[in-house]
């Protein structure tokens, strides 16, 4: 009797990463009855409740096996930025992930054929070489990134953040330096080279699986699928969503309750995703500036860091509405509501009630975004998140941007002006016109003669014939 085709996945513990990947793994087995997949889980520390959640919703051709934490006193070298610590704990976990694939090789009834590691986790693609197996890297963000991330190793002696002119990237719109994450600005830093090391590994895959569609990034897909690019090859199989987004069922009742009492296309949704934050500066004069915007909002804040992705490592600093200016909640009391750190994004963005989402970028929310047709207001943070406010502005045209003053700090009459252009102004509904094109393209390359879906059938049997 011939082996069912097995792979692994490893995924690093950043919970809209593990989401994401998740998600993927899911889609593809539908696509083969005979394809199964493990899910590999380095930890750090205990398991948050919204990843064991959505490890809950894997199908039966699927399982995972958390393994045993890694844990730190301090994390290393005295830095707690997130994505150096998620890889090292994939690091950290490499014995752990050689005995979960030695287990799964010794099974008479399945065959080990490929791993599939996230971008932070590709140290773990040195177990698929010793077992010779594929390699594959799965991509959660936009194919304009990934464009980036492949060409960067050819920029490594080049000092970025002194670049004044834009960088041309085949495909994408051009990007000036100071829109490139933080951590590739300086290159004598810890940070640099862990980017740069993994930017390396994207070489030297079998396959990239991104999570982006022909119809959003036609140019950079058909850039990276070029023959002759010398890339490996590049399977866009978005847009990919994680069907689990929290569990405080609190507020999402809440905020579901207050919604169904608006007009529609009325209230903006601002959220800064599961890691964003604000300095306490700037958390008053965006609040300023949504109070004396007039619209209506719903806004989950968190509370104030000068790290823009503290709330990554769950730095509690108490209740956040405490850090509101005073007066704040009572004087907008008929305006808006205000929840404490999550709402129920995918419930929310579907409402009616929601006309524009004030966002940090991260590739998850643009995608949520784009699937119910919502223009957005793009805030980036960190990370390649504003890269993706440069195609969702430059090149979707399907977003705004407030400006920032020469303190980086985005001033409350700049606030009110962006979101009155986006709820009730002539540009806005251009924009709501775009966005609503971009979700009927999503909703159709997931059809099954889609282009998403093409390709991820093309994906399983090439997967089966190995």
């Amino acid at each position: 009797m011939e082996k069912s085709r097995h792979i692994a996945i490893v995924a690093s513990p950043w919970f809209s990463i593990q989401a994401s990947i998740i998600e993927f793994s899911k889609r593809l087995i539908q696509r083969s009855t005979d394809l199964h997949v493990t899910c590999l889980i380095p930890t750090l520390g205990s398991l948050s409740d919204a990843t064991k959640a959505i490890l809950q919703t894997l199908p039966s051709r699927a399982t995972f096996t958390l393994l045993p934490p890694i844990l730190y006193g301090d994390p290393p070298q005295g830095t707690p930025k997130p994505p150096l610590l998620f890889g090292h704990t994939v690091t950290r976990s490499l014995p752990y992930i050689r005995d979960a694939l030695q287990s799964i090789s010794s099974s008479s009834s399945s065959r080990l054929v490929a791993m599939v590691v996230d971008f932070f986790a590709s140290d773990a693609l040195i177990c698929a070489k010793e077992l010779n197996m594929l390699s594959f890297v799965y991509f959660p963000s936009s194919a304009m990134t990934l464009s980036f991330f492949l060409h960067f190793p050819k920029l490594d002696q080049t000092e970025i953040r002194d670049l004044s002119e834009p960088i041309e990237i085949p495909g994408c719109v051009p990007i000036l330096s100071r829109d490139l994450p933080k951590s590739i600005q300086d290159r004598t830093s810890q940070m640099y080279a862990f980017f740069l090391q993994r930017c390396q590994k994207l070489h030297v895959v079998d396959g990239i699986m991104v999570n982006s569609f022909k119809d959003i990034e036609e140019g950079p897909i058909r850039a990276l699928k070029e023959e002759g690019s010398g890339y490996p090859s590049v399977y866009p199989v978005g847009p990919i969503l994680q069907s689990v987004s929290g569990n405080d069922t609190t507020n999402g009742c809440e905020c579901l309750r207050w919604l169904e009492n608006q007009v529609p296309n009325s209230v903006l949704y601002v959220s800064f995703g599961s890691g964003g934050t604000l300095s306490q500066d700037q958390l008053n004069e965006l609040a300023l500036g949504l109070e004396i915007s007039g619209q209506k909002f719903l806004w989950a804040v968190r509370a104030p860091s000068e790290s823009a992705n503290s709330a990554h490592l769950n730095f509690e600093n108490g209740d956040p509405l405490r850090f509101l200016p005073n007066g704040f909640i009572d004087r907008t009391k008929g305006q808006g509501l205000v929840v404490s750190s999550w709402a129920p994004q995918v419930q929310v963005l579907s409402h009616n009630a929601i006309g524009g989402f004030l966002s940090h970028c991260g590739w998850n929310s643009t995608l949520e975004s784009i699937m119910n047709g919502v223009p957005l207001i793009a805030w980036p943070l960190f990370a390649e998140q504003g890269m993706n406010a440069v195609l969702l502005t430059d090149g979707l045209e399907v977003a705004l941007r407030p400006k920032a003053d020469e303190n980086g700090l985005v001033e409350r009459g700049e606030v009110a002006m962006v979101v009155r252009r986006l709820i009730e102004g002539e540009e806005g509904r251009e924009i709501g016109r775009r966005m609503q094109k971009l979700k009927d393209a999503a909703v159709e390359t997931l059809q099954e003669e889609g282009s998403s879906t093409k390709t991820l059938i093309q994906l399983a049997v090439y997967l089966m014939s190995n």
